[in-house]
């Protein structure tokens, strides 16, 4: 209700013209690129999960998108990133995998989302020394490689208490979400990569700078994506992250969170878009006797 009530005020506010300001300096060929690249990393997530899914999809790879464009949309729409519940209940739906083996693997995904983004980061921000660069670079690399092995190492959890128990059964799931996916960490990078480019491009647009002063707001507004406590549709909290790290480059806060706020509703109605046109047409379910996902229906006279 408090996010609700701020968000009433700020577009109440006169100064909402400045947002409209910043859109002026990107044409309209910029924003159908920018609307196409960003639907191409919607392709590359949904090819992430038809490979980790590979055996429940059966190449259904038009399902996999709706899937994820809904749970995109969700996840710019409910707060708490509760949206992040519509993954596992779509794929329960959809193609029957367990709510347990579809969260353990979108945890999966997460943790490579945060070890991908991570590395970009190192790479390219502004002012670190070099020995930090690399050996953060390299203690990142090192835990992504451990982390999966340490998950598939054989363990004695399941006799050490009912809670442990349960928290070995879970990472038995986690070490089965591991293996799954062939070729998961490249659709990772290839999606970061790309959608991390755009956004610093588009912001760069916005500012009337670099794309080397604006990437590191981009990476400051992602960053700020996965804290646990967020408002509706991530507002204030995407564009704190992005204008705090703006201030390394010399961009000063107003500016800073004008800018991150223009490309955030840019992001934000891209979200929204791409997910009502997906749930307007339904996937038929593999479950027997479950009816297609998708808008109601009125039955036929």
């Amino acid at each position: 209700m408090v996010t609700l009530a701020l968000l009433a005020w700020l577009a109440s506010d006169s100064r909402w013209r400045m947002v409209g300001d910043a859109f002026d300096r990107i044409t309209p060929a910029t924003f159908a690129v920018a609307t196409i690249a960003f639907f191409v990393t919607y392709v590359l997530r949904a090819l992430r999960v038809c490979d980790e899914f590979r055996d429940e999809v059966n190449g259904r790879f038009g399902a996999c998108l709706r899937v994820i464009l809904i749970h995109n949309a969700m996840i710019n729409v409910v707060p708490f990133r509760g949206g992040e519940t519509a993954f596992p209940l779509l794929l329960r739906q959809v193609f029957g995998v367990p709510i347990m083996r579809a969260s353990a693997s979108l945890l999966w995904f997460r943790l490579q989302d945060a070890f991908v983004v991570g590395v970009l980061a190192l790479a390219v921000w502004p002012g670190l020394h070099a020995a930090i660069r690399i050996a953060g670079i390299a203690a990142l690399i090192a835990a992504a490689w451990y982390l999966p092995r340490w998950a598939r190492a054989p363990h004695d959890w399941a006799g050490r208490g009912r809670i442990v128990a349960k928290l070995g059964l879970l990472r038995d799931t986690f070490t089965e979400a591991t293996g799954r996916s062939r070729y998961g960490w490249w659709w990772t990078i290839a999606n970061w990569s790309l959608k991390l480019a755009v956004q610093g491009w588009l912001l760069a647009l916005i500012l009337g700078t670099s794309f080397t002063t604006a990437f590191p707001g981009v990476v400051g507004a992602e960053g700020a994506a996965i804290l646990p406590v967020q408002g509706v549709a991530g507002f204030g909290t995407y564009e704190a992250g992005a204008a705090a790290a703006l201030l390394t480059s010399g961009i000063a806060m107003k500016s800073g969170l004008q800018a991150a706020l223009a490309l955030h509703l840019f992001i934000f109605c891209s979200a929204i878009a791409t997910g009502a046109i997906a749930w307007l047409f339904p996937s038929k379910s593999t479950l027997p006797g479950t009816p297609a996902v998708g808008p109601a229906r009125k039955p036929s006279q």
